[in-house]
C-alpha cells in the first residue's frame, strides 16, 4: 500500500510540474506525434495560426513568467511536422519597422505584457526571454505606434535587479 501511495504522489508531482514554464519538445516526435496527443498532454494552445500550405501552427506560450514560446506545426493530417522555440535572436532579427501587431505576434507569440506610453504615442509589447547567462533576466520589447499600430522599434535588455 505504501508503494502505491508513493507512486501516486510521484505521478501527481509530475503532472503538476508539467504545467511549469517549459514544455519538453523531446516528448513529441515530428512525423509521429499527433495534434490529439499534444493537446491531451499540453492542453489547448494559446493561439492557432493557419498556414498557406494547409498546415496549422499552435502556440504554447509560457509568458509572462517563463522565457519560452513554442510553436508546434501540424500537417493537414494533424501529424506534427516541427517544434520551434520562437523567442530567439534569429526571430527578433526578422522583425522590421512597419510590421503589424498580427505579423509580430505570428513570429514571437503573444507578449507577456503590454504597456501604453501616451506621451510617446507608443504601445510596447514585452516578452521575458532567455539571456546570457540564463540566470539574468532579459526582456525583448516591440514598440508600436499608437497612431498607425505598426512596429517602429525593438529593444532587448537585461533588467537590473535591486540589491
Amino acid at each position: 500500500m505504501f508503494k502505491r501511495l508513493v507512486a501516486g504522489l510521484v505521478s501527481l508531482a509530475a503532472a503538476l510540474l508539467s504545467g511549469c514554464d517549459a514544455i519538453y519538445p523531446d516528448q513529441f516526435k515530428p512525423g509521429i506525434s499527433t495534434a490529439t496527443e499534444v493537446e491531451r498532454r499540453l492542453g489547448p494552445p494559446a493561439a492557432e495560426y493557419a498556414n498557406a500550405d494547409g498546415s496549422v501552427t499552435w502556440e504554447y506560450n509560457r509568458q509572462p513568467q517563463g522565457a519560452h514560446t513554442h510553436m508546434l506545426t501540424f500537417g493537414a493530417d494533424r501529424v506534427l511536422l516541427r517544434i520551434e522555440q520562437v523567442l530567439t535572436d534569429e526571430n527578433y532579427a526578422r522583425l522590421a519597422n512597419g510590421m503589424s501587431k498580427e505579423q509580430v505576434q505570428r513570429i514571437l507569440g503573444k507578449p507577456g505584457s503590454t504597456t501604453t506610453f501616451p506621451m510617446k504615442r507608443e504601445e510596447v509589447w514585452d516578452w521575458r526571454v532567455e539571456g546570457t547567462p540564463p540566470t539574468e533576466e532579459w526582456h525583448f520589447y516591440a514598440h508600436f505606434s499608437v497612431d498607425s499600430g505598426l512596429l517602429v522599434n525593438t529593444t532587448k535588455m537585461m533588467l537590473q535587479r535591486g540589491g
